[in-house]
């Protein structure tokens, strides 16, 4: 399992629309995709439902996850949003 830690960057955290970006790449990737707290459980990074609820807020870190085929490359995709966020304050 091929594993990122990011930071939440954004100044307001990962809401709604952040959180409906970074589903939205996800559910586009063939493999399966989990994100948490660095510490924390994981829940599925397709879901924004689950996404939501982890209630990440500005300076968090958060531990994604991939596994299958392409795993590493579809993460650095998923990290490189959270950069995206902090550049237009989500």
């Amino acid at each position: 399992m091929a594993e990122r830690l990011v930071r939440v960057e954004s100044m307001v955290g990962l809401h709604s629309r952040p959180a409906a970006e970074f589903v939205k790449a996800a559910a586009r990737c063939p493999v399966e995709v989990s994100v948490g707290r660095h510490t924390g459980e994981l829940v599925n990074a397709k879901s924004i439902l689950a996404v939501l609820a982890l209630d990440a807020r500005p300076g968090e870190h958060l531990r994604l996850c991939a596994e299958g085929e392409g795993a590493e490359e579809v993460l650095d995709r998923l990290a490189s949003l959270f950069t995206q966020f902090s550049e237009t304050n989500a």
